[in-house]
Parts: structure tokens; C-alpha cells; sequence
């Protein structure tokens, strides 16, 4: 089994910082895509940001130039550095990783359970 942790949510005011971290545990052989996806209640899951296991990232326009993406491959870690935060960045953040759990297994998304963001305008 492989289990995701997210810390580092809580209440901000606008133009503040959040530091979100996701650490993944259990059997895994090998992660290679990494990430965040957020959620408003009453509406879909939006696509966040993206890093690949050699540190490639790619983010959300709504996004770009106040976020940064990066990861710890020896400790399976993501980070998402908020800055600049807005009220409309106010969601549940959720961590996925793409892992295969050994050598010959195909590569399967797992998530975590979330963690609350609150921006206060």
C-alpha cells in the first residue's frame, strides 16, 4: 500500500504564503509524475501543478509566477510554495503521485486526503 501525507494547509491573509508538503510512504519502487490538484465544494477538481521526477514542472495560468513546484526524490516529498495567496486560491489541495509499488508493476495514481487552504481577503 502506499499512503500520502499532506501538511502545511491553514488560514492566510491575501498576499500571504502557504508552504504545502506531500510525502508518500509505503511500497514503492519508483514515482515519477508528482502534484497538487485543489477543489471548491460544488465544483470540479482543478488541475494545480505538475512535477516530474527529474524536476520538470508545469502549472495552472491561475497560478504561474505566485506558486512553485518542486520534490525530494530521496525522501518522495512534493512541495508547493504559495505565495501572493488570493481568496480564490481558498480550496481543498489534494497531493496524487504516479508510483509503481515494484520492477514490474505499471505506475498507478494514488492521492492524499487533502488539506484545507483559507485565504482571507
Amino acid at each position: 500500500q502506499v499512503q500520502l501525507v499532506e501538511s502545511g494547509g491553514g488560514l492566510v491573509q491575501a498576499g500571504g504564503s502557504l508552504r504545502l508538503s506531500c510525502a508518500a510512504s509505503g511500497s514503492i519502487f519508483s514515482i515519477n509524475t508528482m502534484g497538487w490538484y485543489r477543489q471548491v465544494p460544488g465544483k470540479q477538481r482543478e488541475w494545480v501543478a505538475s512535477i516530474s521526477r527529474g524536476s520538470s514542472t508545469n502549472l495552472a495560468d491561475s497560478v504561474k509566477g505566485r506558486f512553485t513546484l518542486s520534490r525530494d526524490n530521496a525522501k518522495n516529498t512534493v512541495y508547493l510554495q504559495m505565495n501572493s495567496l488570493k481568496p480564490e486560491d481558498t480550496a481543498v489541495y489534494y497531493c496524487h503521485a504516479n508510483v509503481a509499488i515494484d520492477r514490474g508493476s505499471y505506475f498507478r495514481t494514488y492521492w492524499g486526503q487533502g488539506t484545507q487552504v483559507t485565504v482571507s481577503s
